[in-house]
């Protein structure tokens, strides 16, 4: 399976993944997620919302346990993020059917769509739209870079964008959720573990910066004539660096859009997109607003019009305990297993996440060597992603089957 998909989307020049919602890449690995489903007998289902559904037993009979992931990418992101989730939760359903396991609650294996938010700007599109966290209005205004609607590519990749918005049907037929996910840091490297249970995601959000100057010549417009945003945006980046560092958090702008984007032309806009995230909600607002205050205050001495608008955000996320203590009962009480099984907070946000607000979800992490994550170095060791299959089918088998 990991030959199969390495190669889709996978750009040539940086060797990173470009698994952009409702692009050609994406279709391929929808059509990967659809052939795996049904080499294995599964039933196939696309929903409204465009996240892919593989069933065994029937969908309708309520209380089903649901694992998988998400198959798109950041941009040149790697292998590992999402995809081994997907992978895993599909070998982890042929380690059942070699155990010979009987179930006795409905099994589903997902892809959820436009996780990483890449192509328009908002993380965790399907699984909010499934919950409702983001209704069917918001998610037509959403637009790529060039300016195209969600619908119209969904539409140019053949779903029908009318029939976006909340699924609650769906989502009262889910008993629990299971996500298994590289790990996107370096707990389980430092302990030494090759599988870890998550116990909450970090609150995170997403904020754009618009730093409003004046256009003008490069060469001809003295230096204390200029209202150059990029020395503020310049400024508000390094204040972000310090605030995070006092608050305990983590601050990045890590994409940038310039009006006129001309090398000889200083610019008139310089957009900014913030990235932050904190082990809790008082530490993420401190260092948010740190950050503003900073940049307005760089922004009026150097005659710079700021706005400031919060695109996404999530709240903190206590994975239900009830479950989290199940898995952890479960994979303690192998013979193969160490005991206990490391708990793990996370920064990254995931499905699972946005999930946890309506059905019971946990995670599971295997081991990450370098720590490295959305990026083409990320990697995981194929004795550690076995072994996260292992305890994927163990979870699964405690959970689902007789």
């Amino acid at each position: 399976m990991w030959r199969e998909l390495a190669p889709l989307g996978r750009d040539s020049g940086s060797g990173g993944y470009r698994r952009y919602a409702w692009t050609a890449a994406d279709a391929d690995c929808r059509a990967w997620f659809r052939a795996q489903a049904e080499a294995r007998g599964l039933a196939y289902e696309l929903d409204r919302n465009g996240n892919q559904w593989a069933w065994l037993g029937d969908p309708l009979a309520g209380d089903a346990v649901v694992t998988g992931s998400h198959l798109d990418s950041v941009p040149d992101g790697g292998a590992f993020d999402g995809p081994l989730g997907v992978v895993s939760s599909f070998a982890a359903l042929d380690e059942l059917r070699g155990r010979g396991a009987r179930f006795s609650r409905p099994l589903a294996i997902t892809n959820f769509g436009d996780e990483e938010g890449a192509r328009f700007g908002l993380a965790c599109v399907g699984s909010r739209l499934t919950t409702g966290q983001l209704t069917a209005e918001q998610a037509h205004e959403l637009r790529d870079g060039d300016g195209i609607t969600l619908p119209r590519a969904m539409e140019a990749a053949g779903h029908d964008p009318s029939t976006l918005g909340p699924d609650p049907e769906r989502l009262a037929r889910i008993g629990a959720f299971i996500e298994l996910h590289v790990e996107q840091g370096r707990a389980l490297d430092l302990s030494g573990d090759p599988v870890g249970i998550a116990s909450a995601i970090w609150p995170h959000g997403r904020w754009r910066f618009d730093f409003r100057g004046e256009a003008n010549h490069a060469g001809t417009t003295r230096l204390v004539d200029r209202r150059d945003p990029m020395l503020t945006y310049a400024e508000t980046v390094l204040a972000a660096r310090r605030e995070a560092e006092l608050a305990g958090a983590l601050a990045t702008f890590g994409k940038i859009s310039v009006e006129p984007n001309g090398v000889n032309a200083i610019p008139s806009l310089v957009r900014g997109w913030l990235d932050s995230r904190a082990a809790d909600q008082s530490a993420l607002d401190t260092v948010v607003a740190g950050i503003e205050a900073a940049a307005r205050a760089c922004a009026d001495r150097a005659g710079i019009e700021l706005s400031v608008v919060r695109e996404s955000f999530t709240p903190v996320v206590e994975f239900e305990h009830a479950l989290r203590d199940e898995l952890g009962k479960i994979l303690g009480q192998r013979p193969s297993g160490a005991a206990p099984v490391p708990v793990l907070g996370t920064g990254a946000g995931h499905d699972a996440g946005i999930l946890s607000g309506s059905i019971p979800t946990a995670m599971l992490f295997v081991r990450n060597p370098t720590g490295v994550s959305h990026s083409p170095a990320e990697s995981a060791a194929e004795d550690d992603c076995v072994a996260g299959v292992l305890a994927l089918a163990d979870v699964l088998e405690g959970l689902a089957c007789a």
